[in-house]
């Protein structure tokens, strides 16, 4: 499926990478996707905005370690995440988009943007990434501590995949390995040390991944 290898992956430059396959690769940027589920919008008290939220997280932002507080408590969002290369999404992961709620609200409060309560270092964490297939019907979930807490579908998006990858490279250029981590469900909440968030990626009925972080 990928005619040429990402550059940067393999080399000893001090960036984070993600899993496909056997591959290493190593995205640019994640872009991330805000407010693209009704029900999400409405239990954090926001208004369904006219224009698609957009805003992004540095290759510093990745990590596997699950932790529940950086300078203050740390929100869960479980998001479908989409990697790109050569001009379309060839990839989905499920991955957690950690978020600074308190400092959120305060900054969202004063109309100042939200890099500092979501583009941290330790804020976005990624299962390993597999193949899409055509046409396929992406479902995801989060069990924490074994009870079903978010789920989530291509359905109940606002903004779809095509929307979204066209909506982003009409201001901004991805490079291949980059991923667009997609919106939340319903269904967020604090992390707690020590709790077990097991997520999972299906098509249909066919379970395509099962991941798992411990909080520290």
């Amino acid at each position: 499926m990928m005619q040429q290898t990402n550059p940067l992956a393999g080399m000893d430059t001090g960036l984070k990478s993600v899993t496909l396959g056997e591959r290493q690769l190593v995205p640019s940027k994640i872009v991330c996707v805000g407010r693209n589920y009704v029900e999400h919008i409405h239990e954090l008290g926001n208004e369904v905005p006219e224009q698609m939220v957009i805003f992004t997280k540095p290759n510093s932002a990745i990590t596997q370690q699950l932790s529940a507080f950086s300078g203050e408590a740390l929100h869960y969002e479980t998001e479908l995440c989409l990697l790109y290369w050569q001009g379309r999404f060839i990839a989905a992961a499920v991955g957690l988009d950690l978020t600074k709620r308190e400092l959120q609200g305060r900054l969202k409060a004063k109309g100042l943007p939200w890099e500092r309560a979501k583009a941290f270092d330790g804020s976005a964490l990624f299962s390993p990434f597999v193949s899409l297939e055509p046409h396929g019907a992406l479902n995801f979930s989060l069990h924490l501590d074994e009870q079903l807490l978010q789920l989530g579908n291509l359905e109940l998006m606002i903004h779809k995949p095509d929307e979204i990858l066209a909506e982003i490279q009409s201001f901004m250029s991805l490079n291949d390995g980059d991923i667009v981590m997609t919106g939340t469900p319903k269904g967020v909440g604090i992390v707690q040390a020590g709790s077990r968030f097991r997520v999972t990626l299906s098509d249909g009925d066919r379970v395509l991944l099962e991941w798992q972080w411990q909080a520290v």
